[in-house]
């Protein structure tokens, strides 16, 4: 099946197949469930024989397995399989330009995200394979970093030559670090980008090592101008908004003399008596300071260690983003997020199959895939309100149907309100971080952020290339991993025991399937439970000369007795 298509229309630009698996799952679902409901009585009846603190134990752990099995059956009720057709995007642009593209860059931290990383990130999603003139990257420095902005001022010098140097060579991995790692055949041009790469790499390094930024390496009056902002009272929780344009579409150009992205480094204002509320907060800034210097009718949000590893990417998603059929009600369209550099056998099951690859199918086909928080293209308007509902704003330059009509993103009106609306006071009595924007509340900003969008009516859309999209690192040690999980845990939770829980308010706006699916990430951390519960009571109970599970019992019939 596939969006309609009559034939006076538009080419169709994608389709979706619904899975074969279905039935079988559904089929399968209902037989699992009889079995589960007999093992459940086993145990009420066990309970109420023998009371014991083993067979209450036993029950609640089966009851939790129980709830989490029912909620991820809504994964599997409708799956679906998709493709899209990129060749074909051309007519039904019809030789028109396409739209402008927002990418949001996020990083909070030099030390654990080093800069060298953001580089490449940026490098590769500047290099797009897509009108330059319509690209506008933005990085947030929540940490307020001269290390990371210095990182990105050698990374504006040297995408000069990296741009054309990927058009012309028709390179895929357009990260420079991801290039250069697979040792592809050398020539002149390709030995002096490399060393031109080597070199901003040992600048960076050196910078970072030092934690100051060197004199040397800061060549020109305007460069030493803007790290003067850096004095002795700034420090990351406290500190003034840093906006610097470090290239401009309209004024600066490659070594090719062709136009250049625009690229944007923010730095939010903190201060220790206000709210930041950590990256939720920092993609607010970085919406409504996009909105008054370019305010693209697409945004593409992602974290500062994905790189981009298909440069049609945006193209794919343009796909759904462009069918009128579907536009009026899509939200986003989310990429799964992959990973490289994993251990061979992935212990600690970082890759996440199951939440970034399998489920999102089976939500794909109800009203789509949760956000993830990293390679999702958005809908600037899914941000104001619902799909029939707008919410005003306090300040037109924000609304996503302003004209951004000043000829240079550097004119001081410009910036002057966009440093305005990166304030750390600015939403104080504003809708930001409810009803508009990037939700606040829960730590998992992405998970909450969709759930609230799906609230609302948005429909979202799983698009899986074979090719992966973005590449990004993994935690490698326990430690990493166990500090994500903590964080992800305290985040579901904050959204489970909430008044808008998807339990009960969820099924109540968006429906049973979509609600059980909600609710199975939300009470996510409640695994716990039973997984500790039988990972010591066995043992327990079989050093204790304990039975916890059911005896055999064979009848003979002939001799009429019953042997044990």
């Amino acid at each position: 099946m596939g969006s309609p298509s009559p034939a006076h229309s538009l080419p169709l630009l994608h389709t979706a197949e619904l899975s074969r698996a279905t039935y079988f799952n559904r089929v399968f679902a209902l037989v699992y469930t009889g079995a589960v409901l007999a093992l459940l009585y086993r145990h009420v009846v066990s309970l109420l024989r023998s009371p014991s603190l083993l067979s209450l134990s036993l029950l609640t752990s089966d009851l939790v397995l129980s709830f989490m099995w029912m909620t991820a059956q809504s994964f599997r009720y409708r799956l679906i399989h998709r493709r899209v057709f990129i060749e074909k995007l051309d007519e039904v642009m019809n030789g028109g330009d396409f739209p402008a593209l927002d990418v949001f860059i996020c990083t909070a931290d030099p030390y654990k995200e080093p800069p060298i990383r953001v580089v490449n990130t940026a490098l590769s999603l500047m290099a797009y394979d897509y009108p330059m003139n319509k690209v506008s990257v933005y990085v947030s420095d929540d940490g307020g970093s001269q290390l990371t902005l210095f990182a990105l001022m050698e990374a504006a010098n040297f995408a000069r030559e990296w741009l054309p140097f990927c058009r012309e060579k028709g390179i895929q991995e357009r990260a420079p670090e991801a290039y250069f790692r697979m040792n592809h055949p050398g020539c002149q041009r390709t030995e002096k980008v490399k060393m031109m790469y080597d070199s901003m790499t040992e600048k960076i390094k050196i910078v970072v090592e030092r934690e100051k930024i060197i004199n040397k390496y800061v060549n020109t009056d305007r460069d030493q101008k803007i790290f003067q902002q850096w004095k002795k009272e700034f420090t990351r929780q406290d500190h003034p908004t840093v906006l610097q344009v470090l290239l401009e579409c309209g004024k600066d150009r490659d070594v090719g003399g062709q136009v250049m992205p625009n690229l944007i480094y923010l730095a939010r204002q903190k201060s220790k008596i206000s709210p930041h509320h950590f990256k939720a907060g920092a993609l607010n800034a970085l919406l409504r300071v996009s909105s008054i210097m370019t305010n693209a009718p697409i945004i593409l949000t992602q974290d500062c260690d994905m790189f981009s590893n298909d440069p049609l990417t945006p193209r794919r998603a343009l796909c759904y983003l462009l069918d009128p059929y579907v536009r009026p009600s899509l939200a986003y369209v989310q990429f799964p997020q992959c990973f490289h550099g994993l251990s061979k056998n992935d212990i600690y099951a970082s890759a996440l199959r199951r939440i970034f690859h399998i489920n999102p199918k089976g939500l794909d086909g109800l009203t789509g895939p949760d956000y993830f928080g990293t390679g999702c293209f958005f809908s600037r308007r899914a941000f104001f309100g619902g799909p029939s509902t707008f919410v005003e704003l306090e300040m037109p330059q924000l609304s996503p149907h302003h004209a951004v009509d000043e000829p240079t993103i550097q004119s001081p009106q410009l910036l002057e309100l966009a440093q305005k609306v990166a304030s750390c006071n600015y939403e104080n009595q504003t809708l930001w971080g409810s009803k508009v924007g990037f939700s606040y509340g829960s730590l998992v900003e992405d998970f909450y952020t969709g759930y609230r969008l799906k609230r609302e009516g948005w429909k979202s859309i799983y698009c899986h290339p074979e090719k992966p999209a973005f590449l990004g690192d993994v935690p490698i040690n326990l430690v990493d991993a166990l500090s994500q999980c903590k964080r992800w845990c305290v985040g579901l939770l904050e959204v489970s025991f909430s008044k808008y829980s998807p339990l009960t308010y969820g099924i109540q706006s968006m429906g049973l399937l979509m609600g059980l699916a909600y609710s199975h990430y939300a009470f996510w951390p409640i695994w716990c439970l039973p997984l500790t519960v039988y990972a010591f009571l066995p043992q327990l109970a079989l050093l204790s000369g304990v039975s916890i599970f059911p005896m055999v019992i064979t009848f003979c019939p002939l001799k009429s007795n019953v042997i044990y």
